[in-house]
């Protein structure tokens, strides 16, 4: 296995982990800072909304950066926002410090994925993104539940210091294993954005906008939505995390090895009807242990496998504009878990935590067609923002 691409999927590893511990730990938050859950949960709309405006213009601004400086000099802020969300008093204060750490994985995660993806010959692009993304999903399967556990243990203040420990951790190792990397030239906002004017590429990010929007309208609230085989045993929810980030993991790695031998479109199909369908039983599913196991294993394996082919979809539109692209599907993403936590909270309260699925099964439906009108498009060929006719041969779209 290449270190330089395990070396940039630990810091993922340490990105990830705080993006889903939250979910762990929601409950412990919400009794300590005498705050409802769906208040609380907005810990995860504040550090998703943050990454998800700032990427573009950390990518204009930190455009003359050398990579590994722009990665090491993320992780170092990522830290310090962890750092103040583990010592805040206040409400105010914690949701502050998730702005900063949002900051922090707005400046680490594009430049990672699109780095890892120029580290390897083009036909092994979708098992470099796999590696490195390996390392956001894994921790879904270890940095989740580990930080749950230690919130039960102590409190989910000894959680966020884990999670700093982790970026610091990271931060050490790419510093020291990660190759000088020049900055590409120089691209302004205005030129950041302009992709966004290809329907094809438009249609790509608001199906995975759409995609995790849905997803993580249950995972925010997971431990509030599955209480009736939890019942309220942090231990419990822990053995669960792991389960549902073991198969994230096992889908990510897999949808890699598909995406360069079947295409793209194959896998976004088979994942997002799997998960609807999964998603829409998962009122009933959630009743039982037994069930609920087989549930996470589905949500993990396709929330998870999207993931590579959609990227691999936006590299094979515009193969030249890797950096950028990856740092609006990162976006995009985070766009869609910003706006999961407060439509969550919403569903709580009006459809019921138990019934959170078909809202996820709904955003689930619109992306499958958004994803097949992103598919006719690049079967026809398109024009870029610049006026340079690209096209995509059936076989690999």
């Amino acid at each position: 296995m290449d270190r330089r691409l395990l070396v940039l999927a630990l810091g993922m590893f340490a990105l990830g982990t705080d993006s889903f511990v939250v979910a762990g730990i929601l409950p412990m938050v919400s009794r300590s800072m005498h705050a409802s859950v769906a208040l609380v949960g907005q810990m995860v709309t504040l550090y998703a909304i943050s990454y998800a405006l700032l990427s573009p213009v950390v990518a204009t601004v930190c455009a003359h950066w050398s990579r590994k400086h722009l990665l090491v000099s993320g992780l170092a802020v990522f830290v310090v926002g962890n750092v103040l969300t583990a010592t805040a008093s206040s409400l105010t204060l914690m949701f502050a410090s998730r702005l900063i750490a949002g900051l922090g994985a707005a400046m680490f995660s594009p430049t990672a994925t699109a780095a890892g993806a120029s580290l390897v010959a083009p036909e092994l692009r979708g098992r470099a993104l796999a590696v490195v993304i390996a390392g956001l999903t894994s921790a879904t399967a270890l940095g989740s539940p580990i930080g749950t556990v230690l919130g039960g243990m102590w409190d989910w203040r000894t959680t966020m210091w884990f999670v700093a420990a982790l970026g610091l951790a990271s931060g050490v190792g790419v510093w020291i294993l990660l190759p000088d990397m020049p900055s590409p030239p120089p691209v302004s906002l205005r030129q950041r954005l302009a992709p966004l004017s290809d329907r094809r590429v438009a249609l790509t990010l608001l199906t995975t906008l759409s995609t995790y929007c849905g997803a993580f309208i249950a995972y925010t609230y997971i431990g509030v939505m599955l209480d009736r085989v939890t019942h309220g045993d942090g231990n419990t929810l822990a053995g669960l995390l792991v389960i549902w980030g073991v198969s994230a993991t096992v889908g990510n790695i897999v949808s890699g090895k598909l995406t360069d031998r079947v295409g793209s479109s194959r896998i976004i199909n088979t994942v997002l009807i799997a998960g609807l369908i999964n998603f829409a039983l998962m009122p009933f599913t959630s009743a039982l242990l037994g069930t609920t196991v087989v549930a996470l294993v589905i949500w993990g394996i396709c929330g998870w496998g999207l993931l590579v082919p959609q990227q691999h979809r936006l590299l094979e539109i515009f193969p030249q504009m890797g950096a950028l692209l990856m740092s609006l599907n990162s976006g995009a993403i985070y766009l869609g878990v910003s706006a999961s936590g407060v439509l969550g909270a919403l569903g709580i309260t009006f459809v019921g935590k138990y019934n959170l699925g078909w809202m996820s099964a709904g955003f689930l439906v619109v992306a499958f067609i958004l994803a097949q009108l992103a598919h006719r498009l690049i079967l026809r060929g398109g024009v870029s923002a610049a006026g340079v006719v690209l096209t995509a041969g059936p076989g690999h779209s």
